[in-house]
Parts: structure tokens; sequence; C-alpha cells
């Protein structure tokens, strides 16, 4: 580990290069007092880590490491002041340890082995190679091995949200104004700063196992998520149901395999209003084709999988009316009345729970029908 130590004083530099000397096998290759000449050797030098005072003059450490962060984003920063009132901003730049002068030993042993985890995280976990897989249909999760589902536990709701958020917009810019605006539309300036800097500090701790593929950086004043060899199941979903050729039976298993691939809708679960317009869009593009491939099995008189596919229908959009409808009529065909009734109370059950309507009219006057004996089934 390769580390440069920044700080207005001589003798803080050498004693914080002994320290480190006793504790860590860490090679301090520069140490610097003027802030614009650390700048210009952090860009040039090989660097892993940097012990940054933030009370430097001329430009502060923590603008220091703004400006350095720009262009080396993977670079470690550990804050060394003689105050605590800048942990809350020292901690949005992603910072991995903040120091408080004087700095007792075994505190500087935790930052060093904090560090040394931290890489042989980085290391261990994830190859450049492999791709981290990110799943926005249905629940949310991660998979950096295909098949192994990692559900993601975030501190807060907000933390999540603001995630969320940035990954939607992922490699653009978005204010922090607009944060809090989203976020904490009725708190007071200060605190919704405040708890800003907080949630973004929950993020990137919450990213840094799969820091090679998402990262939360600064830039002016917002932050962009930067993704690199991830695999968005919903792009790669989206791409797939653009491109399927038109419906014959042919390419029928086509369309199958696509639509099993829907695992819920886009950030199912989450009451997102900035999503909500999203998840419609591709909810309806999905039952389009889902009903249209049932609707085929039921007009090639495949009535086991024209079956299979409106059940499916119900289970994944409970609300289309058309689905169950479609049920009951083939229930009725096949002479079996309790399947009848089951699929027209479920569906009256859930309008009434769910939205607070009864069936469509045309649906009310068949099943009606159908129970005083009329026959009704091919309306």
């Amino acid at each position: 580990m390769k580390a440069i130590i920044v700080d207005d004083e001589q003798s803080a530099l050498d004693y914080l290069e002994q320290q480190l000397k006793k504790i860590s096998e860490m090679y301090v290759i520069g140490k610097l007092t003027n802030p614009i000449h650390a700048h210009k050797t952090i860009l040039k030098e090989d660097v892993d880590v940097i012990f940054l005072d933030i009370g430097l003059p001329e430009m502060n450490g923590i603008r220091l490491a703004e400006k350095v962060l720009k262009d080396k984003p993977n670079l470690l920063i550990v804050f060394v002041t003689a105050y605590d009132k800048y942990a809350v901003k020292a901690f949005e730049l992603n910072a991995i340890d903040y120091l408080v002068k004087p700095i007792p030993a075994d505190r500087l042993k935790k930052t060093v082995e904090r560090i040394e985890s931290h890489n042989n995280l980085q290391s261990s976990t994830m190859e450049k190679t492999s791709p981290l897989y990110v799943n926005v249909l249905g629940q949310f999760s991660v998979e950096s091995v295909k098949g192994k589902r990692e559900f993601v536990a975030w501190r807060t709701k907000k933390a999540a949200e603001l995630f969320l958020y940035l990954l939607h917009h992922r490699g653009k810019m978005v204010r922090k104004s607009f944060l809090i605006e989203l976020l904490w539309p009725d708190l007071a300036l200060e605190r919704a700063n405040s708890l800003l800097y907080t949630t973004i500090y929950y993020v990137r701790k919450t990213l840094r196992m799969y820091y090679r593929h998402l990262r939360l950086q600064n830039v002016s004043d917002g932050y962009v998520l930067e993704t690199e060899n991830i695999i968005l199941d919903f792009e790669e979903w989206k791409e797939q149901i653009k491109t399927l050729p038109p419906l014959n039976e042919t390419t029928v298993n086509n369309y199958t395999q696509v639509l099993f691939l829907y695992r819920g809708a886009y950030l199912q679960g989450y009451d997102f209003w900035w999503a909500e317009s999203e998840r419609y869009y591709w909810e309806q593009i999905w039952l389009t084709k889902a009903l249209e491939v049932a609707a085929f099995y039921q007009k090639n008189q495949n009535i086991s999988e024209a079956k299979l596919w409106y059940n499916y229908i119900c289970k994944i959009m409970p609300e289309t009316e058309s689905a169950h409808f479609a049920l009951m009529k083939i229930y009725a065909l096949e002479n079996n009345p309790a399947y009848v009734h089951q699929q027209y109370e479920s569906l009256k059950s859930y309008l009434k729970t769910e939205v607070g309507v009864l069936p469509n009219n045309d649906i009310v006057g068949w099943y009606n029908s159908w129970k005083s004996g009329k026959k009704v089934f091919s309306h």
C-alpha cells in the first residue's frame, strides 16, 4: 500500500509517518505541506491512500479531496483534523475514515485495518471480468454470481430511494437540490442537507463491496452513479421484447421465454412516483404480449396452454379482467361450474378490495346469464 500524507505542519507529517511504519507495511511515498503541490503529486503518483489534514492553507482538505477524486475516484481518503465538525462533509466524499488529532496509536491501527480490509474485499469478491447482474424487475437484488440473488439491506428507506433514483438516471448528474426536494421537501434546508450527506454515506457504505461496478461520485453540485460491467435485467428484457418477431407457431416459444423473464413490475414494492410511468408502460407491453400468447393457444385449440397463460396473467396482474373472463368462458365450455364461480368471485373480491369497483358490465351480464342456464359460452 502506497500512501501520501498532507499536513501544513512538518511535525505532524513526521509523527504520522513514524506511527504508520510501526503498525503497518504501508509505504509513505510523499509528505507534503502545500495543497497545490500535493494536488499535482497525487495525480502524478501511483498512490492508494491519502492521509489528508482538513485545515490546510490556500485550499482546505475537503476541497483538495474533491479535486483529486474527480480524476482518481478509486483513491482512499483518510481525513485528519483537530476538529470533528467536518465529519459529515468528509463522509459525503466517501472517506474511508476520519481521525481527530491527537491520534491514539490504537485508533490509527483500526484505520489501517479498515484500509486493508477494504482492499482485500475488492480483490477477493469480484474479478474485473465478472459482470454484476442488477435486478430491478420485481424485488431489487444483485447477483455477483448468476443465479445467486443477493437482496440488499439498506440502512434506511431514504437510502434505498436515493440509490434507486440515481440508478434510474445512471450516468447522469442529479443535483443535490433536486434530491433534497425529492426526499425531504418539508424540512428546513440545513436539516435536509445534513440528512442528504448522511444518506449519501449510507449508500456508499452499502455499495463498497460492489465498487468495481457501482460508484457514487461527486460532480459539481450533485452526484452521478457510474456503472461498469453491469447487466441490468430490465434493459436486457426490454431489448428482447422489442425485437420479438410476429407471433406464429414457429415463434411462440420465443415469446414464452421472454415473457417468463418478467419477474415482476419495474421496482415492484416501491411506491416511487418517479418510477410509475416507466412501470406502467412496460407492464402494459408485457400484458399485451401475454394476452396475445394466451389467445394464440386458445385459437389453436391448445386449451391447457391457454389456461396456463390466462392464470399466469391473473397471478402477475390480477386486475386484468379480460384474463379472468377468458378463463370463466373456458371453464364453462369444459362444464366446470365450480371453477367458473371461483374465477368470478376471485375477480370480484380483488376489484372490490383493491379498487372499490365491481367487474365490468359485460362480465357481470355474462355471469348472470350463465348462472340462469343460458348458452353464453361464445359471448
